[in-house]
């Protein structure tokens, strides 16, 4: 789960991270207040959307006055934003944040993921921070240092004094750092975070540290036991598909191509779009259902699948243990007849409860096109949506 900038803020301010002061405005004036509580004579205004890359797209603006305070807000929002990460689509920007202006002497680089080949955070660090980081990742990686805590014994002054040194810090710099970093990896790990982005880790003018941006991102699995968490939950910046299937614990994703999936099991996901795209087809989607889907499940699963207007056919592909295929198939007759499915629908079912769960395709009265292994019911499914174009 994504946050907004100005939310990250605040969660890090709450673990001692030293972050510009700001206030978060609906309209131009809110913005206006926002400006005169901090009192300027700099401020800067920026658009709140979940995606990087929002100075490169106009969303952020440096001002000197409350008069072009106002303007910028008025500009932005309601603007639609597009940077590198929206696509030519964009965002709508309905919220702006408004925060004290920032004496820049330097721009750093620094973040903290979890490292999926040891599963240990990680903090990655550079002295070449701002908007261009992704072109330093790509033409000077060598510019860019990558710190690992070991779990067993956690983080220490020695990963905050490694980082400082690499970004080029001296002497109080240093201090301010490893407390810096200490108080990021307390946060990251208690908090249940994915990614952790400060693009740019500012030194002022005065040589202090400040965190200038902040990009959060959260592990879905463990929000349950952050509630205050999930209260900043903006659904409006969330596709409105996969914000239905969360209401039904479903793992849905949209994908650019016309060939709506529905399995059990991330592995399984993987191998059927895999596959698809080896018959020269494109998966429109990834969809789990999960090992103790019910029919209801089921039923919302497909209707989901069904609202992409780009969907031109369904690949079914149940392999069942603890998921029952009578529970699949009756979830997916009722789906169909639901929403009068127009489409190609081929459906692989094997394990438990097989032949029940076949028995009720074939007797729904519906054209459903079985299928006998996942090789078979890819080259059906594409061969169906030719035919059918």
């Amino acid at each position: 789960m994504n946050i907004h900038e100005y939310q990250a803020k605040q969660v890090l301010k709450e673990y001692g991270v030293p972050v510009p002061q700001g206030g978060v405005a609906f309209t131009a004036d809110e913005a206006v207040k926002v400006a005169e509580e901090l009192g300027g004579p700099v401020w800067v205004v920026k658009a709140q959307i979940h995606a990087g890359g929002r100075g490169k797209g106009g969303g952020v603006t440096v001002v000197k006055s409350l008069d072009e305070v106002r303007s910028e807000a008025e500009r932005m929002l309601g603007m639609t934003l597009i940077t590198h990460q929206t696509g030519p689509e964009g965002r709508e920007v309905g919220r702006i944040y408004v925060e004290d202006g920032s004496d820049i002497a330097r721009e750093l680089y620094l973040s903290a993921l979890v490292d999926r080949a040891t599963s240990r955070v990680s903090f990655i660090a550079s002295t070449e921070g701002g908007m261009d980081i992704e072109e330093v990742a790509e033409n000077t990686p060598e510019k860019i240092l990558t710190v690992s805590v070991d779990p067993a014994g956690g983080i220490s002054g020695h990963h905050g004094r490694q980082i400082a040194y690499a970004l080029g810090l001296e002497g109080e710099q240093v201090k301010q750092a490893t407390k810096l970093i200490s108080n990021l990896y307390n946060c990251f790990v208690e908090k249940d975070m994915s990614l952790l982005e400060i693009n740019p880790l500012v030194v002022t003018g005065a040589g202090d540290l400040i965190c200038l941006d902040a990009k959060v991102n959260f592990d879905s699995n463990a929000l349950y036991r952050h509630k205050e968490i999930m209260e900043l939950r903006d659904l409006a910046e969330e596709d409105p598909a996969e914000v239905k299937a969360s209401e039904f614990d479903l793992s849905y994703i949209k994908l650019d191509g016309q060939i709506g999936c529905m399995v059990n099991g991330a592995g399984l996901a993987m191998a059927t779009m895999d596959i698809i795209k080896l018959y020269g087809a494109e998966p429109a989607n990834f969809l789990d259902v999960g090992g103790g889907a019910t029919k209801e499940k089921v039923t919302e699963a497909f209707k989901i699948i069904m609202s992409d207007d780009s969907v031109e056919g369904i690949l079914v592909n149940i392999f069942g243990g603890i998921m029952r295929c009578d529970v699949i198939a009756e979830g997916v007759v009722a789906a169909a007849r639901e929403t009068q499915l127009a489409v190609p629908l081929v459906v692989r079912l094997a394990g438990t409860n097989v032949e029940l769960g076949k028995k009720i395709l074939a007797e729904s009265g519906l054209t459903i096109i079985p299928a006998d292994d996942l090789n078979d019911a890819a080259e059906k499914i594409v061969a169906a949506v030719k035919e059918a174009a």
